[in-house]
Parts: structure tokens; C-alpha cells; sequence
């Protein structure tokens, strides 16, 4: 018991040192970010400072930094698993940023956001002098402030995100784009989404390098810069630390952190900024080995979220270390960089976990050995692998280091001896000043004035502005090269002025967004495809200068957004009759159905009509009145089947186009039918009669009857064929043409019409000797009447 008395003691004490340190001293951000691409003048000014510098490549951003890019110029800076492009003319500033939310302030010019992974718990928010956008989703979108300010385009080509205005939150997607007025969302337009244009295709041709990226397999996705390595290196395999980077196009002497400069930025403190381009992911993620005289970057876990460090270095030399120089001695600093599985010690006060962290995912490390290095300050009895490699410690005069100048000009070699003998420090004991914090680049262009001064609307508070180097350098001189604490941050910090900041109050911002109330249609015609949906008949809206609706003035209320009802849009009405498949009818009743009016939106109809002169569809005839010419043969067989004779077809009727409103609806009773000619009858020519006894048949309507002969005995009377089909359809049918009636014996009986149901008599058996004896009872018969 005793025993598990102490365990839970320990457990409750640990847990105790560790929450009292996480809430003594917060955390720098785990991300930053880097200006990764420029073309032309861009001006860049740090947190707290007023003037305008040149922005130069791999700097680190963070809140409160500034950017403008000026007449033709454009830059990239990535945030995470973001890039946000600017175009020329452009004025962004960070006012958050850190492990949840990326906040940026556009106050002019136009963004291209590309996200490609959103966590649940991160917000990206970009917030305009008319609206706040989140970016809810991964995805790709747009976002322009015209230059006067008056007015925010949003569009979303792929994603979803919320407008939030002054009472007032609606999602936009890609189904439509908007041009917002005001503060309130209460104004605004329908537009276009515009084509792709240079500045998109340039956005695009970026997201390649990412897309196509091969050293995406063997780093984590959260290290920032990882798809410059592609062109500027190659991977190999080692036995002892696996997936290693070497550089290509470096000199026989070159060694990290060489060539660059040293910056001060908060909060983190001194931060190497790497000249090249590929530079950013190896100075601030993994470490790196020599291998027999050739140096190569070792990432850290693939699978794990990498943490952002300023520099992983290992600092030489004190107050007293002195370096050779042409004039003299001078005092000097020193550093070389860490090897794989070395614990790195950050500068600024952070907390167990970050500590942790920031060393897990940068290399492969044992747990023991970050746990006994936490609160050991003392480095001066760790061996380092690469302090002992030939040319890995470089070293440079103090006020080189201190006013931000390159490094690779000004270092000093220093002899083995010198280095066994100085001491090891985690970050060198200097005070930064206003040079520090700018850099040594030279004045470039600023904004126009009033840019950054006008005021946006923003859905998540910032923090406190960041003071300058003027208002810190007090407190920066009791811990010389340590950047302030969380409670000295605040204390400076809420004396300076509130950002130009109106926040949303959440209050006033419906529960749930919902999508911009409908606005009056307007039709807009494309230069390849023409809209082919009826437009909601309203009163015509004023034209903008730009060929757009003018502003659509709304209710305070945000109300839910109601589909249109879809209508059948009006047939084409180019082609014939043929190839529109309706037959075309007669001039009069063409005239009667032109012209027809169209029914107004509001009043409800069982069927849609066509506009003002739409040609109308007429709807199949049903299935009584339908007359396919191929039951003609079907039906001549079926009687042939049962010993008839085929009947006569019957006449087609023509559909007359209905009346509006019965569209699509087929008349009530068939028009009247046409008549034929009658055929006249075909003279036969006198023939001899053949014997009484055949039985006759009428021949069918229109065809002329050939004399029938005898037949044996044993054979039956052949049957005509039923004639084919006429051409052009009979109306009604025509009366059958009579036959020339033939000498028939009395007891023969007449012939009976084609197509009788009566069943025709037995035929007797034919010989010479019955016959002659029928003839004399005949004549007997004859003579006893007289």
C-alpha cells in the first residue's frame, strides 16, 4: 500500500509540474509562415515596426508581419498545407497565426488560397474591409478588394466557406460567386466567375511542384518548403539513418547554415534565414550528417506532425570568445549543427510537451534521453558528433551577427584548438536591435498610406498588436539573446494601440449559415454556351459601369434561400419539320397556334406553355388512334390465317395542334377525314364463262379481278394475295369496284364480299356425268311447267 501510496504521490506531482509549466510560460506557435516565392518589388515590414524593407526569400512570417507587393510584382507564402498567392497590388498582414487559426488581413488586391489539407481544429480566415471568409473545407479559392475598398469578391472553385458580415453569415460554394458592399452583406451581386487568367494559370503552374513532388514520400506533409528539394537534390538510403537528402551545386567547403543571415523574430528569438531556395526545410526540420566529407539532411518521422524550430544549432563561445581578424581580435559567435538523434534545447521557455515534441518529430530520439534534458541548461559536457567534423563550425564577428549581414562573406576559420577550448551555449548572449528585426535589405517602396489603415471585419478576435524593438529592448536586456515571457509579452503589449479590427459579435450572427437570399435573375450570355433556363420576370436592374447588376439592397434578416422551379426550357426552333420530328401542318392551322400567350410565373398551371413564339411539341396520339403502315402486312396474314380475306385499312387521321392551355395534351375527337378519289373500274374484256360450279369471291378494293379457271379436283381454288398499301393513305376506304358478274348455275350461291365471317359452303365433286344428268332433271323440269 505503501508502495502505491508513492507511485500515485509521483503520478499526481508530475502532472502537476507539468500543467503549472504549460500555464507559467505559453508556447510559441509550432508553425510559421515562409515567403517562399517573389517576382518583382516586394516589401515586407516586421511586427511593431513602421518601416518598409525588401522582403527577401525563406524569411519566417508570423502574427503581425506585413506584405506588399507592388505594380507587377508577386509573391507566395505558405501556411502549413497552405499557399496563399498574391498579385500585384496587394497588401496582406497576419494577425494570427499560430497551432488552430491562420488569420490574414486583405485590405487590397486579389488572393489565390489554395488549401490542400484542413484539420477539424484549424480555422483559416481571411478577413476584408467588407466581410470575414472562413475556409471551411480544402480547396481553391479567390478573394479580390477593389482598390478603393468598397467592395469583396468571393470566389470558390473548389470548397466550401462562410461570409460573415455585421448580423449576417452565409455559405458560398461553387454553385455561384458574389460582390459584396458594405459591411452587412445586405448588398451584393450575382457575377461570373471569371476565366482563368495569368495570375491563376502562374497559382497553377506553382501547385504542380507540389502535386508532382517526390520528396513528399519521405517527409512529413507539415515540413514547409519539402517540394524545393525535388530540383536541388537527390534521396539515398543509409544503413544507420535511412532516407537521406544531399544537396547538389554546393562548394567543396560548404557546410550548413553558412550561407544566410541571422534575424530576430518573435517570438521565437534568433532565426537563421537560409539564402537558398531549398534552404527553409532543412534549417528548420531534421538534421544533418556527414558522410565521409559530403553533408546530408536527415528528416524526421514521415507519419508525424513537424515542429518549426528557429535554427537547430549548437552554439559556441561566450562573452570572451574571441575570433583573428585583420584588425584584431574581435568578439565572435559561433554554432554547428546538430547530428541525428541530439536533443535540441530551444532558447524561449517552453513547456515539457512542446518540448517533447519539437524533438520527436525532428529525428529520432529515445524518451530517457528527453526526459533528463529538460531541465538541464548545461551542455558544456554533451559530445556533439559533428563539433569534431572539418569545416562544420562556422563563426563570424559579433556585429556581423548582430545587424543581420551575410554570413558567408564574413566568416572566420578557427583553429581546432580555439574550439576545444571555448564553451557551448545554447543561444548567444547579445541583444538584438532595430537591424536585427528588419534585416540588413534596403528600403524598398511603401503602400500607399491608407491601405493599412482601414478597417476590416473579422469573425475571430486577433491578439494584442505586437510592440517594436524600441518598446521591448528594456526587458530584452535582463536575459541577453532569450526573447520575453508570456507575462511580459502581455504587459507591453496591452499599451499598444487596438488594431484597426471590428469584430463580429457572435451574438448577432445567425446559428446556422445559410445561403444568400435569392436575388432577381439576370441573364448571363457566354461567349460559347447560351443559358437555356426562363427568366423569373421582374423588373429590369440597373446596369453597374462594368456590364453587372448594380447592388441588391436587402432585409436586415438573412432569409433561407429557395431553389427556382425548374421549367422545361422552349424547344429549338431552327430546322424543319423533318428534323424537329413533327409533321408539319397546314398553313391555317400554323397560323391559329402562333403566337400563343405565356402564362404569368405567379399563377400555378398544371402544365408548362411555351413563350411567345415557341414552336409547340404536339404529344403522340394514343394508342386507338394509331396507324403504323406496318400493320397492313401483319394484318393480311392473320386473316389469311383464318381463311378471310384482309380488311380494308383504315383512313389516317391528322393531329391538330391543341389550344393553349392543353399543352402536351392530344385533341378530344380525330379530325375529319379526307376522302379519295374513287378509282374508275377497268374494263374486262369478254371471256368465256367457266364451269358453274366455282365459287367466287369479290376482289379486293382496287384491284382488278382476273377470270378464274378451273382447277382439279384434287387441288383447292387458289386465293389472290391482298393488294399492298396504296402510297398516300385513304382517308376513309373507297367501296370495293364490282366484279363482271359470270353465268352461275341457280343452286350456286352468290359470292360472298372479301372478308365475310360466314363460313363458304362445301364444294361437290366435279365430273361430266352429274352434270348432264342435272341438266336433263332441268329441262324435265322446264317442260312440265309450260
Amino acid at each position: 500500500m505503501q508502495a502505491l501510496r508513492r507511485r500515485a504521490f509521483t503520478f499526481l506531482v508530475g502532472v502537476a509540474s507539468f500543467v503549472f509549466s504549460a500555464g507559467v510560460s505559453a508556447d510559441p506557435p509550432s508553425r510559421v509562415a515562409r515567403l517562399g516565392y517573389l517576382a518583382g518589388a516586394v516589401s515586407f515590414s516586421p511586427a511593431g515596426e513602421n518601416d518598409w524593407i525588401a522582403a527577401t526569400i525563406n524569411r519566417p512570417l508570423g502574427t503581425g508581419d506585413r506584405l506588399w507587393s507592388d505594380a507587377g510584382a508577386r509573391a507566395e507564402i505558405q501556411v502549413g498545407r497552405a499557399m496563399v498567392r498574391m498579385n500585384a497590388d496587394t497588401a496582406i498582414a497576419i494577425l494570427n497565426l499560430d497551432d488552430r487559426i491562420a488569420q490574414l488581413q486583405l485590405t487590397q488586391g486579389t488572393l489565390n488560397v489554395h488549401v490542400r489539407r484542413l484539420d477539424p481544429d484549424q480555422v483559416f480566415e481571411v478577413d476584408t474591409p467588407n466581410l470575414a471568409f472562413t475556409l471551411r473545407q480544402a480547396g481553391e479559392y479567390r478573394i479580390e478588394v477593389e482598390p478603393n475598398g468598397n467592395a469583396t469578391t468571393v470566389i470558390v472553385r473548389k470548397g466550401q466557406g462562410e461570409a460573415y458580415g455585421d448580423g449576417a453569415a452565409y455559405v458560398i460554394d461553387t454553385r455561384q460567386a458574389y460582390r459584396f458592399t458594405g459591411n452587412g452583406l445586405r448588398e451584393y451581386q450575382y457575377v461570373a466567375a471569371p476565366r482563368l487568367d495569368e495570375f491563376d494559370h502562374w497559382a497553377s503552374g506553382r501547385d504542380s511542384s507540389y502535386d508532382n513532388s517526390n520528396s513528399a514520400r519521405y517527409v512529413s506533409q507539415y515540413v514547409v518548403g519539402y517540394q524545393d528539394l525535388d530540383a536541388n537534390g537527390t534521396w539515398r538510403n543509409d544503413a544507420a539513418y535511412g532516407n537521406v537528402w544531399v544537396p547538389n551545386r554546393v562548394a567543396a567547403d560548404w557546410a550548413p547554415y553558412r550561407d544566410g543571415h541571422w534575424a530576430w523574430v518573435d517570438p521565437w528569438g534568433w532565426t537563421w534565414v537560409d539564402d537558398a531556395p531549398w534552404g527553409f526545410a532543412v534549417s528548420h526540420y531534421g538534421r544533418w550528417a556527414n558522410f565521409n566529407g559530403r553533408w546530408g539532411w536527415v528528416p524526421g518521422p514521415v507519419r508525424s506532425r513537424a515542429y518549426y524550430a528557429p535554427a537547430l544549432v549548437v552554439f559556441v563561445g561566450g562573452n570572451n570568445f574571441q575570433l583573428a581578424s585583420a584588425s584584431g581580435n574581435v568578439g565572435g559567435v559561433a554554432w554547428f549543427p546538430l547530428a541525428p538523434r541530439e536533443v535540441y534545447r530551444p532558447a524561449y521557455r517552453v513547456s515539457r510537451r512542446y518540448y517533447e515534441n519539437i524533438n520527436r518529430s525532428n529525428t529520432v530520439i529515445n524518451n530517457t534521453i528527453i526526459h533528463n534534458t529538460y531541465n538541464t541548461s548545461n551542455v558544456s559536457n554533451i559530445i556533439y558528433a559533428n563539433r569534431m567534423v572539418s569545416g562544420a563550425v562556422v563563426a563570424v564577428p559579433k556585429t556581423v551577427f548582430v545587424q543581420s549581414q551575410p554570413v558567408s562573406s564574413a566568416a572566420v576559420r578557427v583553429s581546432r584548438e580555439t574550439m576545444d577550448r571555448a564553451p557551448m551555449a545554447v543561444v548567444p548572449s547579445l541583444v538584438p536591435t532595430e537591424k536585427s528585426v528588419r534585416g540588413a535589405a534596403a528600403q524598398a517602396s511603401r503602400p500607399p498610406g491608407h491601405v493599412f489603415e482601414r478597417t476590416v471585419i473579422a469573425s475571430t478576435a486577433p491578439p494584442a498588436p505586437i510592440l517594436g524593438n524600441a518598446a521591448q529592448r528594456q526587458q530584452l536586456t535582463v536575459a541577453p539573446g532569450k526573447s520575453l515571457d508570456d507575462a511580459a509579452r502581455k504587459e507591453l503589449n496591452a499599451a499598444a494601440p487596438a488594431p484597426s479590427v471590428k469584430v463580429v459579435p457572435q451574438a448577432t450572427v445567425p446559428s446556422q449559415t445559410l445561403l444568400p437570399p435569392p436575388a432577381p435573375a439576370t441573364r448571363r450570355a457566354d461567349a460559347h454556351e447560351k443559358s437555356d433556363e426562363r427568366k423569373i420576370p421582374s423588373a429590369p436592374a440597373p446596369s453597374s459601369a462594368l456590364g453587372q447588376p448594380a447592388a441588391i439592397k436587402l432585409s436586415a434578416t438573412p432569409l433561407p434561400a429557395t431553389p427556382p422551379i425548374p421549367v422545361a426550357a422552349p424547344p429549338d426552333q431552327r430546322g424543319n419539320a423533318e428534323q424537329r420530328g413533327r409533321r408539319e401542318l397546314p398553313g391555317e392551322q400554323r397560323n391559329e397556334q402562333r403566337r400563343q400567350p405565356w402564362p404569368p410565373s405567379s399563377s400555378p398551371s398544371p402544365s408548362p406553355t411555351p413563350p411567345q413564339g415557341a414552336m409547340q411539341t404536339l404529344a403522340p396520339p394514343p394508342p386507338a388512334l394509331q396507324t403504323p403502315a406496318t400493320q397492313a402486312p401483319e394484318q393480311g396474314r392473320k386473316s389469311e390465317q383464318r381463311g378471310l380475306s384482309p380488311a380494308p385499312l383504315p383512313a389516317p387521321t391528322q393531329r391538330i395542334a391543341p389550344t393553349p392551355p392543353q399543352f402536351a395534351r392530344p385533341p378530344a375527337h380525330p379530325a375529319p377525314q379526307q376522302r379519295m378519289p374513287e378509282p374508275k373500274p377497268v374494263p374486262v374484256p369478254a371471256q368465256r364463262a367457266p364451269p358453274p360450279p366455282l365459287r367466287q369471291r369479290a376482289a379486293p378494293p382496287n384491284v382488278v379481278p382476273s377470270p378464274e379457271v378451273a382447277l382439279p379436283a384434287s387441288r383447292p381454288a387458289r386465293r389472290e394475295k391482298p393488294a399492298p398499301a396504296p402510297a398516300t393513305k385513304p382517308a376513309e376506304p373507297s367501296p370495293p369496284i364490282a366484279a363482271p358478274k359470270l353465268p352461275q348455275s341457280p343452286s350456286a350461291p352468290n359470292a360472298e364480299p372479301r372478308g365475310d365471317d360466314s363460313k363458304p359452303a362445301e364444294s361437290k365433286p366435279l365430273n361430266r356425268k352429274t352434270n348432264r344428268d342435272e341438266r336433263k332433271r332441268e329441262e324435265e323440269n322446264r317442260k312440265q311447267e309450260r
